[in-house]
């Protein structure tokens, strides 16, 4: 089913790559000898600037395997500039880039302290002399620096070093603690004559440090009754690529083998039991690499709006989405229920692990989550405004939402602008949220090991949501305020709270200003 309905999608996106095509051919082959005004779509090149801060904290980090801080900032700046190429066709280039410290993102390698950093040049040094001589990694064969052990098979100390300490509940200073996402998206747009057909073309690029993705896409919109009626349909593909990245400890074994803790970053480290003993017993052999890091997605979207009355107004939306390739998150850690405990840090802090109050121990991981390699999600909304007055105008939204992991969800959202005077608009809104499960999650150490597929991302739990926000619009539609040839139209300010019943709670303030060109 997954297949034929993959193919189907890239049969539909083809479809509408012709039928835009056959309709800009005759349209071109069409001479009119009669000279007739036309409107433009856009009139003049539009500039938006738009700036956001978001701020989280929470205490169920994936990246921990469930629990520990969830404390992530973002700082986002994204310019849209929509240019009319003749009467008929608009190009839109959306640029923008997002710098963000994530305390979750840096715990990849939670051990990156001034200790750990203090090893490096003894453990480049040991590796390299093992790669050189052959030795056995279970041996330290004596020799220099006179705090190794001999080749007795037990953990190789250099003289004075010092165990580095991490914790879920803190961030490290990894390379992902503070990274930057770019991103930039062109759509191209084309209207006919009497402007009841509309066809359009997109691109899209995006990369952080963990991830990119390509994307390209395609719609067309038809209106009829005299532009009461509204259809439309939508596809798009994006082909993204995870990096390679997984857990430090995960990372050294894939590179090293099962003996990776006498050699490389865990050189000289001690790794404690439950009990808080030194133990050589840690082998993560659960681990698995992925082959591939690819992940595809196909959307085909429809849309239908109805202007039903004067004051009423009613759209309909419908998705299939199909993801496949690599839907996990490679640096995602699980603990297993069945498994022994292993520490790198402060034995004294092991039995308040889970608590903040632990600052100085991390628990090494039995495996990275894992997840199916395909997911089809079908999303279905409602939207409905209605004219009060003069005064008010309400906007409600609903959609509901099933994917064959067993997630369902609802979404209802209410907005009630309120016309302060000519300029001003002043827009409450209340956003609720609800999910089920997936049927792969687990709570932090309640997975085991003989399960196929397994996620500690409480995203993918069992959890309600509530956003609340309010907003303050100033619309100028003379254009009076000019910097140069450009003249502000309007000025968007929103605040916005939101919290989940998991403990996740977030605060955003977004700002833009819209500029739009002067006569040519």
């Amino acid at each position: 089913m997954r297949m034929q309905l993959k193919v189907h999608a890239k049969k539909i996106l083809l479809t509408l790559f012709c039928v835009a095509c056959l309709f800009n051919i005759s349209s071109a082959q069409i001479t009119d000898t009669t000279k007739v005004y036309k409107k433009k779509v856009l009139e003049n090149t539009e500039i938006e600037l738009l700036m956001s801060m978001y701020g989280q904290d929470g205490v169920h980090s994936p990246v921990n395997g469930g629990i520990g801080t969830e404390k992530l900032s973002d700082q986002t700046t994204t310019i849209v500039i929509s240019i009319p190429l003749n009467a008929d066709d608009v190009l839109t280039v959306d640029a923008g880039i997002s710098a963000y410290t994530s305390a979750s993102s840096s715990n990849i390698n939670p051990w990156m302290s001034s200790s750990a950093a203090a090893l490096k040049s003894t453990y480049i040094g040991d590796i390299k002399g093992l790669n050189a001589s052959g030795a056995s990694s279970r041996g330290g064969g004596g020799g220099s620096g006179g705090g190794s052990t001999g080749g007795g098979g037990g953990p190789v100390t250099p003289q004075n070093a010092i165990n580095p300490v991490g914790t879920p509940w803190l961030a490290s200073t990894g390379a992902s603690h503070a990274e930057k996402l770019k991103s930039l998206s062109t759509n191209y747009s084309h209207s006919s004559d009497d402007r009841n057909l509309i066809w359009g073309t997109n691109l899209s690029l995006s990369s952080e440090y963990t991830y990119t993705s390509f994307g390209f896409g395609g719609n067309v919109t038809k209106l009829f009754n005299d532009k009461n009626t509204e259809i439309g349909l939508k596809g798009s593909v994006f082909l993204d690529q995870w990096k390679q990245i997984y857990p430090t400890e995960f990372k050294e074994y894939l590179r090293i083998g099962p003996d990776f803790q006498y050699f490389g970053y865990f050189y000289g480290v001690t790794i404690l039991d439950q009990a808080g003993k030194a133990t050589t017993a840690y082998n993560p052999n659960q681990f698995k690499s992925w082959s591939s890091s690819g992940r595809d997605s196909w959307s085909i979207s429809f849309y239908g709006s109805q202007i039903i009355s004067s004051k009423f107004q009613a759209a309909l939306f419908f998705d299939v989405v199909l993801q496949t390739g690599m839907l996990s998150t490679p640096y995602h850690r699980i603990y297993f229920a069945d498994k022994p405990r292993y520490y790198i840090g402060t034995a004294s802090d092991i039995a308040n692990y889970t608590s903040p109050t632990n600052t100085g121990v991390y628990q090494l991981a039995d495996a990275i989550e894992t997840l199916p390699k395909s997911r089809l999600k079908i999303p279905l909304g409602i939207r409905m405004n209605y004219y009060i007055s003069d005064l008010f105008v309400l906007r409600s939204y609903y959609r509901y939402y099933w994917d064959d992991w067993g997630l369902k969800s609802h979404t209802v959202n209410l907005d009630l602008p309120v016309k302060l005077s000519h300029a001003f608009t002043f827009t409450p809104s209340f956003r609720f949220y609800t999910q089920n499960q997936v049927k792969y999650f687990g709570p932090y150490e309640s997975h085991l090991s003989t399960e196929q597929y397994f996620t500690s991302d409480y995203d993918l739990s069992k959890f309600a949501s509530r956003q609340y926000s309010l907003g303050l619009t100033y619309t100028d539609i003379f254009t009076r305020f000019k910097i140069k040839t450009l003249g502000l139209k309007n000025i968007n300010l929103k605040y916005s709270h939101y919290d989940r019943t998991d403990g996740l709670s977030a605060n955003i303030l977004t700002f833009g200003l819209k500029f739009v060109g002067g006569e040519k």
